[in-house]
């Protein structure tokens, strides 16, 4: 659907289920590039923002009631609140509104009316693009807008997404997916230093290539514990490698002052974790600099040494997503491929020649359907802006 289609229809279903109409937003999902599981170890990463995301339609009230619905759940539910109660955790989706609600008022931003919000997201559920940084990041946006919180900067809004997801809801994530959502720029992907939040934007030329999304269909379930498992496990390789660098992060590291220092980790488990965050964020420093150079083959080299190290040593992929960056790896034309997200299936991102996609999705498509009897989604991306009034 277009963009054109989509405020359409949400002014439709605005009016069918509140009566009146919305104003319009958006918050984009995001593919990270390369420095997958870095943003939390203090490393560097390099995502860019989609043309896909998430879209609300909202309204302010003049009572205390907040009204939640999503045009992505089946019922499309009515589910209500007060403002007192907004900050307390329902056990459903709208606990990730809630959060930021929350996380708003944690910094002095208290809503003081209630509102009606209708969302919708085009954001595959569970394909690792993130769809709740999109909906955290967007929800930030509107409260900001309509109640007139002039102190939050853009900037902000992923910091108060982030802690939503974190503080809130529970899944302990670095700061990447909301930056993304919140600061895309058209055509450029971001390197960010997640200690400094220092970041570059870079133009995203690939000249005769594009990026290519493959939805694996294989939704990601055990992301969530895992995910805050890895995180664990990197916070007590810090604290084993303290006894020789003084460092807060893993992202302080080389790969060479890693290899000094291994040693000192006394779980080989954790050490290959460590090994990864180390590792990857060097991949990234190096990817960044072979686009500025606009060597495509070096940066899709380590796209595919990214996904080997995620497979091998930080163990977040799946058999699903191994079959086909392995089939992917082998066509040509496709200059890297790895996994993208979170981990446990989820996506791949890749780099393929344009006259290479169609053959692609030819291949990978039959094989995949024999071999997992699923049926591979594929989106062909340019890097978007944003969050977003429309």
């Amino acid at each position: 659907m277009e963009e054109k289609e989509i405020k359409r229809m949400m002014q439709e279903k605005f009016a069918e289920i509140y009566g009146g109409e919305g104003e319009l937003f958006f918050a984009p999902g995001r593919v990270n590039m390369i420095g997958e599981h870095t943003d939390y170890n203090g490393g560097h990463v390099f995502p860019c923002a989609l043309t896909l995301g998430t879209y609300a339609a909202v309204k302010k009230r003049g009572d205390d009631v907040i009204r939640m619905a999503s045009l992505n759940m089946d019922d499309a539910a009515i589910r209500e609140m007060t403002i007192a109660s907004a900050s307390e955790k329902s056990g459903s989706w709208t606990d990730y509104p809630r959060g930021v609600i929350w996380a708003m008022a944690e910094k002095g931003n208290t809503i003081d009316t209630g509102f009606d919000v209708l969302y919708y997201g085009n954001i595959p559920a569970g394909s690792g693009l993130s769809s709740s940084a999109s909906l955290e990041v967007l929800t930030a946006l509107y409260l900001r807008e309509l109640y007139g919180f002039d102190k939050v900067e853009q900037i902000d809004l992923a910091f108060i997404g982030q802690s939503a997801e974190s503080d809130f809801v529970g899944m302990k994530c670095g700061i990447m997916d909301q930056f993304a959502s919140a600061m895309g720029k058209e055509n450029k992907a971001m390197f960010l230093d997640t200690n400094t939040m220092k970041f570059d934007y870079l133009p995203l030329a690939l000249s005769d290539a594009k990026i290519v999304i493959t939805n694996s269909m294989v939704k990601h379930e055990l992301a969530s514990s895992e995910y805050n498992t890895r995180r664990a496990e990197c916070e007590k390789a810090v604290g084993m490698l303290k006894a020789k660098y003084d460092i807060a992060t893993l992202g302080e590291l080389t790969p060479e002052q890693f290899e000094e220092g291994k040693d000192l980790i006394t779980d080989e488990t954790i050490a290959k974790r460590a090994k990864h965050a180390v590792y990857e964020n060097a991949r990234t420093f190096a990817a960044v600099e072979a686009l500025k150079n606009n060597d495509i083959a070096t940066f899709g080299k380590l796209m595919n040494e990214s996904h080997v190290s995620l497979r091998d040593d930080y163990a977040v992929s799946c058999p699903e997503i191994d079959e086909l960056t392995r089939w992917a790896w082998d066509i040509e034309g496709v200059i890297g491929s790895r996994i993208t997200g979170g981990g446990f299936g989820g996506c791949t991102v890749s780099i393929i020649k344009n006259d290479a996609i169609d053959t692609y999705k030819d291949a990978v498509f039959a094989k995949y359907k024999e071999q997992f009897d699923k049926e591979l989604e594929f989106y062909v991306v340019d890097p978007g802006e944003g969050a977003h009034k429309l």
